[in-house]
């Protein structure tokens, strides 16, 4: 088995390890619900969470929508509505489905159950602007957050505070029937108040933190937005239960246990990496250099597993993803090293605005690249690693998977069995 096979296998299995349908299955298999039962579902897995509580619940299920990305949805659900909106940036579809979700929410007798299916990208999916607020509003504050290089909980600490669905408003909604919340988790640590924003879950954010976030980033915000920032959430929700389901350190287990299989030597680095992308691959270049060299921090054949979620302070003009870029900048460090490779991938199948899942990359690209009149730095320094991964076979593209819990970063080092 050739690297770029035993990496493959690695990603295939590592995310098929972390698909929501058995773990929210297995959550509602034992449940007991004492009136009707209705599923409001959001983000990039939202639809085969969904499927996966219907198949279990059956006709106990009386109604539901799914709010997930453009082209996630995978077909009807019996008695459930799919509806599909923007991702990273709000839209006005978003809004209207998010509107039929409170529609829901707000009719449910005491008795009812309402099932809340949480996964990565529902903050941006599942919006609703205060009042005074506009979505453009929204969407302009996101992409200035997103441009400076703001991490997923700052982002989300503005989103709760300008929402009506968000920090814990939905759940006000749905009282008195109770909520049980079901989360993929795409957010390091699992803050499950940060998680898509927290529409079910009591808000550790304040006003003050959100106004810090302003203040820390420069953001260029219209003084009534400044006054609604000031609005706090909620603080207290006495009609919620919560359980996660899946998250980044079952998916990088999953990559160490294949790796082990494959006969290489395993090392878990990180599952918290939360660095600069390009940063992260260089680090990750450094290692690569170690390991030939002298066989530390481990011998080959190896595999180094990393997960987390980098940041790209975006400053050219080029098409590319926070994947991409780390792997573009680690074909730098690891120029002309046999026998190693690194791939960084998003969980969900997306990195950035791009089709691209990620990049994988070897010791021979920078050299191929050269080759060809490709620059690397040219393309790092225009935030435009998608072009150049793509016209020398580096771009690694899954489609939608139907999971979303953060990215997985392999370094492979040596070829098991072949005496190195």
């Amino acid at each position: 088995m050739t690297m770029q096979q035993s990496a493959q296998t690695i990603i295939e299995d590592s995310i098929r390890a972390v698909l929501p349908d058995v773990a929210v299955k297995r959550v509602l298999q034992n449940k007991q619900f004492p009136g009707n039962v209705y599923i409001v579902a959001i983000g990039k897995a939202a639809w085969r969470m969904a499927a996966a509580a219907g198949e279990t619940l059956g006709e106990k299920m009386k109604a539901g929508i799914v709010i997930t990305k453009y082209d996630h949805g995978e077909g009807s659900i019996p008695r459930v509505e799919v509806l599909e909106a923007g991702h990273p940036v709000p839209d006005e579809n978003g809004v209207q489905a998010s509107q039929k979700a409170i529609d829901l929410a707000v009719a449910l007798q005491a008795e009812d159950t309402l099932i809340f299916l949480v996964s990565g990208g529902g903050s941006a999916l599942f919006e609703h602007p205060l009042p005074g607020v506009r979505l453009e509003d929204i969407a302009d504050i996101t992409r200035q957050l997103l441009a400076c290089g703001a991490d997923i909980v700052e982002i989300n600490t503005i989103r709760k505070h300008l929402s009506a669905v968000k920090g814990g408003r939905f759940a006000s909604y749905c009282a008195p029937a109770q909520v049980l919340t079901i989360v993929l988790s795409d957010i390091l640590g699992d803050p499950l108040d940060s998680i898509a924003s927290g529409p079910s879950y009591p808000d550790a954010s304040t006003s003050d933190d959100a106004l810090e976030i302003v203040q820390k980033y420069a953001l260029d915000i219209p003084a009534p937005i400044m006054e609604i920032l000031k609005q706090e959430t909620p603080k207290k929700l006495d009609n919620t239960e919560n359980e996660i389901t899946g998250n980044v350190t079952a998916l990088c287990h999953a990559a160490e246990a294949t790796a082990a299989k494959l006969g290489y030597r395993t090392l878990m680095l990180t599952t918290t990496l939360d660095t600069e992308a390009r940063d992260a691959g260089a680090f990750l270049a450094s290692i690569a250099r170690e390991i030939k060299r002298s066989g530390n921090p481990i011998a080959p054949p190896c595999a180094v597993i990393l997960g987390g979620e980098t940041v790209v302070h975006v400053r050219g003009k080029g098409k590319g993803g926070r994947n991409q870029e780390l792997a573009l900048a680690a074909a730098k460090g690891i120029a002309g090293l046999s026998e190693v490779l690194i791939f960084s991938i998003g969980s969900d199948g997306t990195d950035g605005p791009t089709d691209a899942a990620g990049g994988m990359v070897t010791g021979a690209f920078a050299q191929c690249c050269q080759e060809a009149g490709l620059s690397i730095d040219a393309h790092l320094q225009n935030n435009d690693a998608y072009p150049i991964l793509q016209k020398m076979g580096g771009l690694l593209t899954t489609g939608p998977t139907g999971t979303n819990v953060n990215d997985l970063t392999v370094l492979l080092c040596g070829v098991p069995g072949d005496g190195k």
